[in-house]
């Protein structure tokens, strides 16, 4: 359930999750209980589980214990029995104390019966401040199952830092390094990152010798300790001969995200006297940015020279090394 106004936020922020359990955004209502009843129209499982998107940090220890509770209860949700010394407080002054036993802070996921949820919000028409309380007015019980202090709720300003000071303490973050080298044989044009330069040599591979796609491929299936392009496709298999490198950096994005990870950035230096670099640079980049998915501004693509030594300052060949950052929250 979103907002209809985040529509464009919603898109961004699920554009690189390819799993098919994600469904089509559904637009909510004006109020928790108003989103959550057209959320249930389009339910057709037995059991529902409601969860706050404010929530963003949600243990799946505290989930998987939610879910076998309620196999066993027509409703139960997350909660954390108070610990806190609980006052009422009158005219800006404490007042009156208050016992804190039996008492628990509600969390989400929420977690009922399909039907038993539908009924109860037919039932009852007037705002709640959680679904555990429509339930309740319908005449069910529901029980408190053990969540998390991580299960953070984000409301104030300051929470993002909680946020981010839980987020620390589990992110994994990988760096991965790429290199190749092709030599320069007979040809009218080179193909660097997918894009074809007009030169007079090209470069000679099994692949279309993409050196530049092929160091990025490698430092991404070495960020994930995957191997290298050479384990994913042999050069003497015979059908990648002549094959299109996108071929092989889509492969590297299909692991990264199967592994949990997003790309944070990537960063490409090509090593040659020619041709010259910087006028395709940018074309270069916004290719990257189409197969993978990553924020132009995220992907570099630069150039140097080896000052005329080497093979490749003999215009031998070309060289070019990559970096990569992964993230998994």
């Amino acid at each position: 359930m979103i907002n209809p106004l985040d529509r464009d936020l919603y898109d961004k922020a699920t554009e690189n999750i390819t799993d098919t359990r994600l469904g089509a955004p559904i637009d909510g209502g004006a109020t928790r209980s108003e989103t959550v009843r057209l959320g249930l129209s389009h339910v057709d499982t037995e059991v529902v589980l409601i969860h706050d998107g404010a929530r963003p940090l949600l243990p799946l220890d505290a989930l998987e214990r939610l879910i076998t509770a309620q196999n066993h209860h027509r409703a139960a949700f997350l909660a954390l029995p108070v610990t806190d010394a609980l006052w009422r407080v009158k005219d800006q002054a404490a007042d009156a104390a208050i016992t804190r036993d039996n008492l628990w802070r509600a969390q989400t996921p929420q977690a009922f019966r399909t039907a038993d949820l539908r009924s109860a919000y037919h039932q009852n028409n007037s705002a709640a401040d959680d679904d555990v309380a429509i339930i309740q007015r319908a005449g069910h019980s529901a029980v408190p199952i053990l969540g998390a202090e991580r299960n953070i709720k984000i409301t104030h300003p300051e929470d993002f830092s909680r946020a981010a000071a839980f987020i620390g303490d589990r992110m994994d973050i990988r760096t991965g390094i790429g290199y190749d080298v092709h030599a320069l044989g007979e040809g009218d044009h080179v193909i660097l990152n997918g894009i074809s330069i007009p030169h007079s040599q090209a470069m000679i591979g099994h692949s279309d010798a993409d050196v530049a796609m092929h160091a990025l491929t490698d430092a991404l299936f070495g960020a994930l300790a995957e191997g290298d392009i050479g384990q994913w496709f042999p050069p003497a298999d015979p059908q990648w001969k002549g094959a299109s490198s996108d071929i092989f950096l889509r492969k590297a994005i299909e692991r990264v995200h199967a592994r949990g990870f997003h790309i944070s950035n990537m960063d490409c230096t090509i090593i040659c006297e020619m041709p010259k670099i910087g006028p395709h640079a940018t074309a270069m980049r916004e290719n990257l940015a189409k197969i993978t998915g990553v924020d132009l501004e995220r992907i570099s693509v630069k150039a140097t020279t080896s000052e005329k030594l080497g093979f490749t300052g003999r215009g031998e060949g070309i060289a070019a090394q990559a970096t990569t950052t992964l993230v998994k929250i």
